[in-house]
């Protein structure tokens, strides 16, 4: 956006606003405010799978998102916060558990849920991005969490009715469980060079199915 230093008396224009967001489903009702953080954490995604959380530059964010630097300083002030901000976008747009009325198909669910994310080339470039950047800051480490917590609390209500309908120990912890899940899969992805397929994610699943039914994950006494 142009500045014109030489006539002090004519306001600055505004700032243009940001274009609309091409993603599905990350279309959200609201005014310059909501758009204008819609753009900048989309381009800060676009940043941090071009370049990783280390060559992330809010100056280049602004000019990605096509808004003012000062905005984006302004509002956010460090790329761990913007990182931070970020995850709790990515949150708020997962998406919802889905029931399939039995636990190996609700923990299926998941495992294809979390393996097609990773193994996206946009999507699996970020989280490694953000892990990254948890890696590095405080604050960045607990929005990580936070993400985490939301979509274990999301999907840990199928366990519960798993034990309700008799298929687990009645004191099985819907949490672990849900982690279990996601977690040979997340280890695929960061350390090694194997599919990260549907294979995988059924393996996975099946494998934590096996081990809440055996009785590995109820909940222990202090």
């Amino acid at each position: 956006m142009a500045v014109q230093p030489s006539q002090p008396e004519q306001p600055s224009p505004p700032e243009p606003s940001p274009p609309e967001p091409s993603t599905p489903g990350t279309v959200r009702p609201g005014g310059r405010t909501a758009r204008v953080r819609t753009a900048v954490l989309r381009a800060a995604e676009d940043a941090l799978v071009e370049h990783g959380f280390s060559g992330l530059d809010l100056g280049d964010i602004a000019q990605r998102a096509e808004v003012g630097r000062t905005t984006v300083y302004r509002r956010w002030g460090s790329t761990t916060a913007l990182v931070a901000d970020l995850l709790a976008d990515m949150a708020e747009q997962s998406l919802p558990r889905t029931d399939n009325g039995s636990l190996a198909g609700d923990l299926r669910a998941n495992a294809r849920l979390v393996q097609r994310t990773l193994a996206d080339p946009r999507q699996g470039a970020l989280f490694r991005a953000v892990i990254v950047a948890a890696n590095c800051d405080p604050d960045a480490a607990e929005a990580l969490r936070h993400f985490y917590r939301r979509r274990v609390e999301e999907w840990a209500p199928c366990v519960t009715a798993a034990v309700e309908r008799g298929e687990l120990p009645p004191d099985t912890d819907g949490f672990e469980v849900v982690r279990a899940v996601s977690a040979p899969l997340y280890y695929r992805m960061l350390t090694t060079a194997e599919p990260l397929d549907e294979a995988a994610a059924d393996r996975a699943a099946e494998a934590a199915e096996a081990a809440a039914r055996a009785g590995a994950y109820r909940h222990r006494g202090d």
